[in-house]
This record gives C-alpha cells, structure tokens and sequence, in this order.
C-alpha cells in the first residue's frame, strides 16, 4: 500500500476546471460519461451531490451520491478515476471513504449502484460487499451492499 493521501473534497469554484478535465480510458467511456455531464446533471437536478476525489491534494476523480427517500438508501454513481490514477487502490480508498462519510452524515439502510454487465469494476463492488439484487436500472444491473436488517 502506498502512503499516498485519498480525500473527498466539494467541488466549486477554485476546482471544478480541474475535475472536469479528468479522463478515462477510451474503452471506458462507454461505462462512465465525462466529469461535466455529470457536474451539470448535479447542478441542474435536485438529487445528486458531486464530489471530487483527490490525491495528495490533487483531483484525480469523480462520485456523485444521492438518497432514494423510498427505502433509504444511498446511491453512488458517475464514478470515475482518471486514466493515469487507475489500478493504484485510489478507487477502492475512495469508496471506503464515502461510504465511511455518508453513514456517518446521512445513516442510510444501504448503499446501491448500477452498471452495465460488462464493467470490470464490478469486480471491486463485489470486493466491497455490493451484491447484485436482480433489479435492474434501464439496461443496467443494481448491486446493493446492506448495511441494516
């Protein structure tokens, strides 16, 4: 494990230029839309909340998070770490951090997400307790990690 310092920070003024430069890999975009789409979709809709994932203080990613008031959950999406930051623990450290940060803040019944069958970081949902429910959201599979009974 690296000694590198993973944070979550809002996104505003002095930053979003930067999170809205972040890319992924070619193959890859058919699994996550650009930073911007999702930075929109945050400041012209009334449910998700944006947040940067830094690296040594540095932007390098991507989440945005909503609460489904219907049965309490927590839903993350519009996850993404640039191409050059991938496969160095940043995206799991991630997670863990926002998971920690919204049970803590808002005391959800469980976490959800979506993604396409073919998404390799399904394999990382997994590793982090998401299980596939059978729901599906449009074409997409939902994986949920419950956290009360």
């Amino acid at each position: 494990m690296d000694n590198h310092i993973i944070e979550l920070k809002e996104i505003g003024n002095e930053n979003w230029r930067d999170v809205y430069k972040l890319e992924v890999f070619e193959e890859q975009k058919e699994f996550v839309a650009d930073p911007g789409y999702y930075m929109c979709l945050c400041s012209y809709g009334s449910l998700w909340h944006p947040l940067a994932i830094y690296r040594d203080n540095a932007p390098i990613g991507f989440i945005m998070w909503a609460i489904d008031d219907e049965d309490n959950s927590c839903w993350l999406g519009g996850f993404l770490i640039d191409k050059n930051f991938q496969r160095k623990g940043c995206g799991r450290k991630a997670l863990e951090l926002i998971m920690k940060k919204l049970r803590t803040e808002k005391n959800p019944d469980s976490f959800a997400l979506s993604y396409l069958p073919s998404n390799d970081a399904s394999g990382l949902y997994y590793l982090l307790g998401f299980r596939e429910t059978g729901e599906k959201e449009d074409d997409e599979i939902v994986a949920r990690l419950k956290l009360k009974d």
